[in-house]
């Protein structure tokens, strides 16, 4: 019988964090899903060796040659069964319950082709990510659909899976894109249901740089070039609102540099004053401490030399010398 999701995981040299996504899948409160691993051709032998070496049930892992993260996802949906599809990255987590509450809004809402939902980051960097709306004109504006995301199969293969050609971003803004313009609807579940890792190589935080994130999104507006000529002015009030919002955003962050970092900073700049002073009157007491060493040490050498002196042999013959000489002087000798 064939399992209600299929679990869609591309790998590509991530065998340090599969672990923590597949018990993030086996820890799901709905069980009746099966995982699809796709080995994008890993060249870290630890990655081969860890996708080698998963053997739990309701697994399979397929290997290729590196052909890059869509055509990695369509491979693995070839072979999957699942009546919905997740793809989900080999490094991010799933929240326990996003199987169970994704599955009660496609069984309740068969006029909805795909459910996401809120996101929390983790790692590197820790925020949370809250999109309200996923119809045409807002998503034209942002992609406001996570890539794990679930999408009945149906929908899926009506618009052909992912474009493979789009490796060097964009694929799954544009995956649902097309899936909208197709007539398909969307929903997004109002919690955070999914956690996404932050690293410094994140493909996000890479598309930051405008160099590399300009390639990708310059394809995605040619390929809805009409859908973006129809909803011009809704995009463009989008766009507006969001910076909007992110320009307020920017504001409280420095009136809390101000109202909080900034006595924060001052106070630390205070105690660090303070330990350099109690540090500068160690330092001045260790010195003493030292210099008092020194003078013991010269002493106990000096009273040393007097004892052996004394004890000397040319000691003892000018005794008498120094007896008269006291006497003469009324120095003890």
């Amino acid at each position: 019988m064939a399992p209600r999701i299929s679990v869609l995981i591309p790998c590509f040299n991530h065998g340090q964090f599969i672990g923590e996504t597949l018990d993030s899948v086996f820890a799901q409160t709905l069980q009746d899903f099966e995982i699809v691993v796709v080995d994008d051709g890993s060249t870290d032998p630890m990655t081969r060796a860890t996708l080698a070496g998963l053997t739990r049930d309701r697994i399979e892992v397929l290997t290729t040659q590196n052909r890059g993260l869509p055509a990695a996802r369509n491979h693995a949906a070839e072979r999957a069964r699942g009546e919905f599809f997740c793809a989900l990255d080999a490094d991010d987590k799933l929240a326990p319950q996003w199987f169970e509450k994704a599955v009660h809004v496609l069984d309740e809402r068969p006029e909805i082709a795909f459910v996401s939902h809120w996101l929390e980051t983790f790692g590197d960097e820790r925020w949370t990510w809250k999109p309200e709306r996923c119809d045409l004109p807002a998503l034209l504006a942002r992609n406001a659909v996570n890539g794990a995301a679930l999408v009945r199969r149906a929908a899926f293969a009506a618009v052909g899976g992912y474009d493979a050609t789009m490796r060097e971003g964009c694929e799954d803004w544009d995956f649902w894109l097309r899936l909208v313009e197709r007539g398909f609807a969307g929903a997004i579940i109002p919690e955070v249901l999914f956690y996404y890792r932050r690293r410094s190589d994140s493909m996000s935080r890479v598309m930051l740089d405008e160099r590399q994130y300009r390639r990708p999104l310059d394809v995605l507006v040619r390929k809805h070039e009409a859908a973006y000529r129809d909803h011009i002015i809704p995009v463009l009030v989008a766009k507006e609102a969001e910076t909007l919002h992110l320009s307020r955003e920017i504001a409280d962050l420095e009136r809390n540099a101000v109202v909080e970092l900034e006595p924060a900073l001052q106070r630390a700049r205070e105690e660090l004053e303070a330990i350099s002073r109690k540090a500068a009157r160690v330092r001045a007491a260790r010195a003493s401490e030292e210099e008092r060493e020194r003078l013991a040490w010269k002493t106990g050498e000096l009273e040393r030399e007097v004892r052996d002196l004394r004890a000397s042999w040319s000691w003892r013959i000018t005794a008498p010398l120094r007896k008269v000489y006291a006497r003469i002087t009324g120095v003890d000798g």
